[in-house]
C-alpha cells in the first residue's frame, strides 16, 4: 500500500467513534472567516493576531543570520509555524487539526500578500521594535532588485492562499464525513472527543 493510501486509511480508522458536530461548527466559522478575509484583505481574520505575533518573533528568531534573514525571518516564520503545527497534528494523529492548521496557513498567506503588495506604496501602518520601523518587503525586494514585482508576487501569494484554504476546507469536510459515517464504529467503549 502506498503512503497516501495508508494515510487515508489511518484517517478513516481515527474517525471512528469521534464527534463531528462541534468540529462542523468550527469549520463553518473558519470557512466564513476565510471567505471574509479573501473578500477584504484588511479584515484580517481569526488568525491575524497570532500571525502578527509569530511574524514579529520570527525577526528575533532569525536575527543571528544577518540583516536579510532577520527581515525575511518574520514572513518566513509566519508561514513555517502553521506548517509545523500541521506536522504536530499529524504526529499526534489529529487529522481535523491538520485542516485547521492549513486554514491558518491560508490566512497567513493572505496577510503576507497584503504586506508584499504594499512594498512600493507603503500605506500600511508598521509596527516594529524601533521608533521608525522599516517595511520588510520594501527592503527585501529592493535588495533583490525586484521591487517592481511586488503586486505580482502578492497575486501569487493570494493564489497559494486560495489553494491552501480550498484544500484545507475540502480535507476537513472529508474528515468530518468519515466521522459521521463511522460514528457507530467506535474502536473503544468510550467515545473519543
Amino acid at each position: 500500500r502506498t503512503r497516501v493510501a495508508s494515510f487515508f486509511a489511518d484517517v478513516k480508522a481515527w474517525a471512528a467513534g469521534r464527534w463531528w458536530q462541534w468540529r462542523l461548527a468550527l469549520l463553518l466559522f473558519l470557512t466564513w472567516d476565510a471567505t471574509r478575509h479573501l473578500k477584504d484583505p484588511e479584515a484580517g481574520g481569526l488568525f491575524a493576531g497570532i500571525t502578527f505575533g509569530v511574524h514579529e518573533f520570527g525577526h528575533l528568531l532569525f536575527a543571528f543570520f544577518g540583516q536579510f534573514m532577520t527581515v525575511l525571518g518574520g514572513s518566513l516564520n509566519q508561514l513555517l509555524l502553521p506548517v509545523a503545527t500541521a506536522a504536530l497534528f499529524w504526529y499526534y494523529r489529529d487529522y481535523f487539526g491538520i485542516g485547521v492548521a492549513g486554514m491558518w496557513l491560508g490566512s497567513s498567506l493572505l496577510d503576507l500578500a497584503r504586506y508584499v503588495a504594499d512594498a512600493r506604496v507603503q500605506e500600511l501602518d508598521l509596527v516594529g521594535f524601533g521608533d521608525d520601523p522599516q517595511h520588510d518587503w520594501t527592503f527585501l525586494l529592493g535588495q533583490m532588485h525586484a521591487l517592481q514585482y511586488d503586486t505580482r508576487i502578492a497575486a501569487v501569494l493570494r493564489g497559494l492562499a486560495l489553494l491552501a484554504l480550498l484544500a484545507s476546507i475540502g480535507f476537513s469536510v472529508w474528515v468530518l464525513l468519515q466521522m459521521a459515517i463511522r460514528r457507530d464504529e467506535a474502536v473503544a467503549p468510550v467515545i473519543k472527543p
